[in-house]
């Protein structure tokens, strides 16, 4: 019996969900990956992250929704945050990866950058027209 479970995401591209997982500290391996789980059981994923305690973490595309899926053992969940608040520090970091490049992209520079106390991230952007 599996012990994997799937967790719904809308981390839609993989340049940003790498980023993220980088920033909070995770080192991330891209393209075919075995994510191991209860008693050596893997499961594949097209991006994974090798833990040392507890099971691995994996993210696979689902094609049906258009986003990358969470793929873990969470009776094997040791990290240092529940895995409720993992996603959310990740679905953040995520969605700070996406601004900085969309803002590069039209030619915005990062003027200001500050991290609230309420844990929200404040930028402020800037370009120079002709």
């Amino acid at each position: 019996m599996s012990h994997f479970s799937t967790v719904k995401t809308e981390l839609r591209q993989r340049e940003p969900l790498v980023a993220a997982l980088r920033d909070l500290g995770y080192s991330p391996e891209e393209g075919a990956r075995q994510v191991r789980g209860y008693r050596g059981q893997t499961v594949e994923a097209e991006l994974a992250v090798t833990m040392d305690q507890g099971g691995d973490l994996g993210f696979r595309w689902n094609a049906e929704s258009g986003a990358y899926e969470l793929v873990t053992d969470l009776d094997l969940w040791k990290q240092q945050v529940p895995i409720e608040r993992f996603l959310s520090k990740l679905t953040q970091r995520y969605a700070f990866n996406t601004v900085l490049a969309a803002s590069a992209q039209e030619g915005f520079e990062v003027a200001e950058q500050r991290n609230c106390q309420d844990g929200s991230i404040e930028l402020v952007v800037t370009r120079w027209d002709a």
